[in-house]
């Protein structure tokens, strides 16, 4: 059973950065390869929506219109953790932030953005942009 817990969420002035951290634990021989990682936020009042996803085993990554060329994804295998780099902070950037994991092959085929097709999720991380 995969476990995620992210960390890192806090109140940023807009225009600042903040990298957020998903840890990961329990896969099978401790590995991640099978799996496909993706950060989903939830705007105050708002459904969650996809934010950006990738393959542990890294190559191609998918990112929403409105947080492209702002954010990045990455992930660090000794550690076991997703990162979400994030840049350039704007006010409806404020959510809260959760990492999620899915089966790699969903992932191949195009379903990287869709909530329902994920299967472990962490608690989230509060993020509040201010201006």
């Amino acid at each position: 059973q995969v476990q995620l817990v992210e960390s890192g969420g806090r109140i940023v002035e807009a225009g600042g950065s903040l990298r957020l951290s998903c840890a990961a634990s329990g896969a099978s021989g401790g590995t991640y390869n099978a799996y496909a990682m993706a950060w989903f936020r939830q705007p105050p009042g708002k459904e969650r929506e996809f934010v950006g996803a990738m393959t542990w085993i890294g190559g191609s990554q998918y990112y929403h219109d409105s947080v492209k060329g702002r954010f990045t994804i990455s992930r660090d295998k000794t550690k076991s953790t997703l990162y979400l780099q994030m840049n350039n902070l704007i006010r409806e950037d404020t959510a809260v932030y959760y990492c999620a994991a899915q089966d790699l092959a969903k992932y191949y085929k195009g379903r990287y953005n869709r909530e329902n097709e994920y299967d472990y999720w962490g608690q989230g991380t509060q993020v509040t942009v201010s201006s």
